[in-house]
């Protein structure tokens, strides 16, 4: 099959201004909630996308662990390649991609670490696995196969035991959005696309712009 032919009409809703919310973040909630109820799977998956300093962007995979007015939330390893980058560079994208529901979130801003406090209470939430893990990869480091990765899970699960401490390299980003756009698909392209800007005074503007 040529991949120039696989084609979908997307009909399954509509985005109106008169229909969305003033607030980008509770449109996104409702979205959000709305994937989680439609069993769409791994609904809080979310793609990054950061810059590095020889200006090559880069996207990977995480997964959402909190949103509120103050930003969207994930956890990760500092000395990673997004977090290098975000070092060097704080701007970044999100996007949101739900298939099922033919709609897509994509968001901008500015990214800060998140307090101690706040990656400390997530880290110690997550399964025991998990938390060695986190102490086990060297992420986006070279290594020479699998077996360096076992090895260190043997190696930090014996020292720490049940309770291993947060790793320094390891915490949360908070993405403060500048802007976000809603996309949802609509019949022979003339898909729904709504963007919110944030203006000097803290408000949002809304507006539609051409799919």
């Amino acid at each position: 099959m040529n991949i120039a032919d696989l084609r979908k009409s997307y009909e399954k809703a509509e985005l109106s201004e008169t229909e969305s919310r003033a607030d980008p973040l509770k449109q996104f909630e409702l979205w959000l909630q709305q994937a989680i109820q439609g069993q769409v799977p791994e609904p809080n998956a979310m793609t990054v996308a950061t810059v590095g300093s020889d200006l090559r962007p880069s996207t990977r995979v995480v997964l959402i662990k909190g949103c509120d007015e103050r930003g969207i939330v994930w956890y990760t390893n500092y000395e990673s390649r997004k977090g290098r980058e975000l070092a060097g560079n704080p701007f970044a994208a999100l996007q949101f991609h739900w298939v099922e529901l033919e709609r897509v979130v994509r968001i901008e801003g500015v990214v800060e670490k998140v307090s101690d406090e706040e990656s400390d209470a997530y880290f110690h939430s997550r399964p025991l696995d998990s938390r060695i893990g986190a102490w086990a990869s060297p992420q986006s480091e070279v290594i020479e196969g699998r077996g360096v990765l076992v090895a260190n899970a043997a190696k930090f699960g014996a020292k720490f035991l049940l309770q291993p401490p947060r790793p320094p390299h390891w915490g949360g980003y908070r993405l403060k959005p500048q802007e976000w756009q809603f996309w949802q698909g609509r019949k022979s392209r003339l898909h729904d696309r709504l963007r919110y800007r944030l203006q000097d005074d803290g408000s949002w503007l809304r507006e539609r712009l051409a799919p």
